[in-house]
């Protein structure tokens, strides 16, 4: 028993590695490939995180998705292997040079036809959904993009998640700023208030974990 979160140092991080889902090739290769290449490979989220996402999916028999940043498509790998065969995860960035690193290894691992991205402004693109799918159309929702925005894309994706279905917000903790009231760059405040906004919406059930830099589970009611 313990009364709080445990401290993971690397060797209790790597035995909690090699006790999850494994990772697939296509993962592993696309999380390596990333690391080697990008000097920005921090962005892209930890292999446990995927595997929780998938998880996720999986209890909520997630046909529909949609993510808020693509970066280089780790965790649109992650989701759209346990989708169904009629499944479909559409996929939000701005950047063809990242995107087009996680279109390879989506093909690899053959869930390229699962994945539809977008390559606009979030905004836009989840609005056109709106337009395409209607309201209460989707299962889950990932946001890990531009902070300053994240209340714009909540909001969007509530309106496209069906109620009981998930959105998980990305980087809540923001490395501990936001639980530090001296740092008040812009991205840090955007996400303290959306933490704070999130806790007290009625319109949902919420809650935040202390997994890779802080993960919000928000239950649309």
């Amino acid at each position: 028993m313990s009364s709080r979160t445990l401290n993971l140092d690397e060797t209790v991080y790597s035995y909690l590695l090699s006790n999850i889902a494994p990772e697939t090739p296509a993962l592993r290769e696309l999380r390596e490939t990333t690391r080697e290449t990008l000097s920005m490979y921090g962005m892209q989220i930890s292999p446990e995180q995927g595997a929780f996402m998938a998880l996720l999916c999986r209890i909520l028999n997630a046909r529909l998705a949609v993510e808020v940043g693509t970066f280089t498509g780790y965790s649109a790998l992650a989701v759209a292997q346990v989708l169904p065969k009629d499944g479909k995860l559409i996929t939000c960035d701005v950047s063809k040079e990242w995107t087009d690193i996680g279109r390879e290894y989506w093909m690899r691992a053959g869930v390229a036809d699962k994945i539809e991205l977008r390559l606009a402004p979030a905004t836009e693109s989840l609005t056109q959904l709106l337009t395409a799918y209607g309201t209460g159309t989707f299962d889950f929702a990932f946001i890990d993009a531009d902070k300053t925005n994240y209340d714009d894309y909540y909001e969007l994706c509530l309106k496209l998640i069906r109620t009981g279905g998930l959105i998980a917000i990305d980087n809540v903790l923001w490395g501990g700023r936001t639980a530090d009231p001296t740092a008040t760059d812009n991205s840090t405040v955007a996400l303290r208030n959306l933490n704070s906004k999130v806790r007290q919406d009625d319109r949902v059930f919420a809650t935040m974990l202390p997994i890779g830099d802080g993960l919000t589970l928000v239950q649309k009611l």
